[in-house]
């Protein structure tokens, strides 16, 4: 952010600059890229025109500012390499901005995803410098409500300078498969393949594909015949609610197995409530691995999954 905050104050000042050159200052030299060289320089000091044309001189301003070498810094320079130079000649450079087309714009959403349709809605107006524009597929934004223009967000790759950034809103849509429940998905419990299936699709990216739906877990219920939607999935856990669970209670050395009933769903590492059904107490113990959770009987204490732990074994 303040790269950019500079960025847009250089050109302001660049344009005070601009303005104050039509009054009657010699108007400042368009240079491209890091550096100033001797070529650049002998546009408006003929001397330099006999040096090597990419010696570099010095570095050229930012984007949209400008760098002015003084009467004493062109006779200096001149000295330095043996040259003869009238006194009193003053350079001015600046390095150019744009701004962007709906058509470049356009151009370069489609060079990102070249089998989607793609409306361009609004655009970044901000001067930038000049560079290669690239809007990654990693920043179009598809939680968005539907029907609405995604934002995209991209850079201008300017050399060696910071990415500027820059962004549009699109209608995009895209042909393909969606991914279907077939039956009742419930939360936290492992999506099967049989459980889905593919229907054809158009309209805006992001649905997740079968590979990316098997073996996750549904954060929601969700009800059969519903297309899937990535932010409903998340990791499955390793312990549901209302499931049988094997319970390992430590003291020392001393190790009680029991089994007990999950009160609620967790992950490895999770602390949920487990139900000892010989006396119906809830205890608070942390998720070792799938079906099986471990607590400390020392002070109240749970323990953390691992350290002993004979989960899993016989």
């Amino acid at each position: 952010m303040i790269p950019r905050v500079l960025f847009i104050l250089l050109v302001a000042q660049a344009s005070a600059g601009a303005q104050a050159g039509d009054s009657g200052a010699q108007p400042c030299l368009p240079v491209a890229g890091e550096r100033i060289r001797a070529l650049d320089l002998a546009r408006a000091v003929p001397a330099f025109a006999g040096m090597a044309p990419e010696l570099v001189l010095g570095d050229a301003p930012a984007p949209g500012a400008r760098r002015t070498y003084s009467a004493a810094e062109v006779a200096r320079l001149a000295r330095r390499y043996g040259l003869a130079v009238e006194p009193g000649m003053e350079v001015c450079f600046v390095r150019p901005v744009e701004t962007l087309t709906r058509e470049r714009v356009a151009a370069a959403l489609r060079a990102a995803l070249p089998a989607a349709r793609i409306e361009v809605v609004e655009f970044s107006r901000q001067p930038i410098p000049p560079g290669e524009l690239r809007f990654p597929v990693s920043g179009l934004r598809t939680d968005q409500a539907a029907g609405s223009p995604l934002m995209w967000r991209g850079v201008v790759w300017a050399g060696d300078h910071a990415d500027f950034p820059v962004w549009a809103k699109a209608r995009v849509v895209v042909s393909g498969t969606r991914v279907t429940a077939t039956e009742a998905l419930v939360p936290g419990r492992a999506i099967e393949r049989t459980q889905l299936r593919e229907d054809p699709y158009e309209g805006p990216p992001g649905l997740p594909d079968l590979t990316q739906i098997v073996g996750r877990a549904a954060r929601r219920p969700i009800p059969a015949g519903t297309p899937i939607e990535r932010q409903w999935l998340d990791a499955p856990a390793d312990v549901l609610r209302g499931e049988s669970v094997r319970v390992e209670i430590r003291s020392g050395r001393a190790l009680l197995i029991l089994e007990g009933q999950a009160e609620s769903s967790g992950r490895r590492g999770e602390v949920i409530g487990i139900r000892n059904p010989a006396n119906g107490k809830i205890l608070r113990a942390t998720v070792a691995e799938r079906g099986c959770v471990v607590l400390s009987a020392n002070a109240g204490e749970i323990a953390p999954p691992g350290g002993g732990s004979r989960c899993g074994q016989n």
